[in-house]
């Protein structure tokens, strides 16, 4: 193992939640799925000590990165000359910020911890971001990519759904990590759509989705009445209140948020 890829030296810190990919395969693997080239607009979060920027950066020539941990800055500078890289926590950044001519595009192996802030900050910033190639942990994308009345069917698969199309790319052992994490990983493809329901309140959508599931196991009037909406009745917004939140398709959560909406409900 060459000096660069040497992971003794930096010890990866437990509250990062940091697990560094140490399986050259498994990076090609990644970066075959990204396909960056020359001139694109690429953000890497979290480079860690840069096993996955190396490959980036061979292809692009140049992207940014967002690493919190200032131990692997200095060294991420002097290996990588053109690597912009900023100390930062990348959940509280404006993406629009860093945007050029051309929209973004994410990759990165995220902590496991904060996966569901920067997918939802994704979703938020979805007008300026192409797609994402995330490492996320296994069960979280199979959440990610579930199908109506499956156990891993809520919040992320619908709201994904939604403004994008998932696809899943492949598992990963644990084996390819250090320190080897307790679970399975996945790589998965997020491409943002920029056409979504004609009048459709996304914000409201959001709120919508998030009450339905707040009391997963009761059925959809239950769950609304004990949320943010409690008071409104649903009772002629045309769908079904007595299924499960699990039950309901992507439609039906639109023509929830569009009752609201008709109904100048907004909360």
């Amino acid at each position: 193992m060459s000096k660069k890829e040497d992971f003794s030296d930096i010890k990866p810190l437990k509250r990062f939640g940091q697990n560094y990919i140490k399986d050259k395969n498994i990076l090609l693997k990644i970066v075959s799925e990204i396909t960056p080239k020359q001139g694109e607009n690429i953000i890497e979060i979290g480079p860690g000590t840069g096993s996955l920027t190396e490959h980036l950066m061979e292809k692009a020539g140049q992207i940014t990165a967002f690493e919190i941990d200032k131990r692997v800055i200095d060294d991420l500078k002097k290996r990588f000359p053109s690597l912009i890289i900023h100390q930062a926590d990348f959940t509280k950044i404006d993406l629009a910020n860093y945007r050029d001519e051309k929209k973004i595009r994410i990759t990165g192996n995220i902590p496991y911890n904060i996966t569901s802030s920067i997918i939802f900050k994704l979703i938020g910033s979805r007008n300026i971001v192409e797609d994402a190639v995330l490492m996320v942990q296994y069960e979280v994308a199979r959440r990610m990519t579930a199908q109506k009345g499956t156990k891993d069917y809520g919040i992320l698969s619908i709201l994904l759904n939604a403004f994008a199309d998932v696809k899943f790319c492949f598992k990963v052992s644990p084996n390819v990590f250090y320190p080897k994490p307790k679970v399975f990983s996945a790589v998965v493809h997020i491409y943002f759509r920029e056409k979504l329901p004609p009048g459709l309140d996304t914000s409201l959508f959001i709120k919508v989705v998030k009450a339905a599931f707040g009391k997963r196991r009761k059925i959809l009037k239950n769950s609304l009445s004990d949320s943010i909406f409690t008071g409104v009745d649903f009772n002629n917004s045309g769908v079904n209140l007595n299924l499960r939140a699990e039950q309901l398709t992507l439609d039906d959560f639109i023509l929830l948020t569009k009752f609201l909406t008709e109904t100048n409900i907004t909360n």
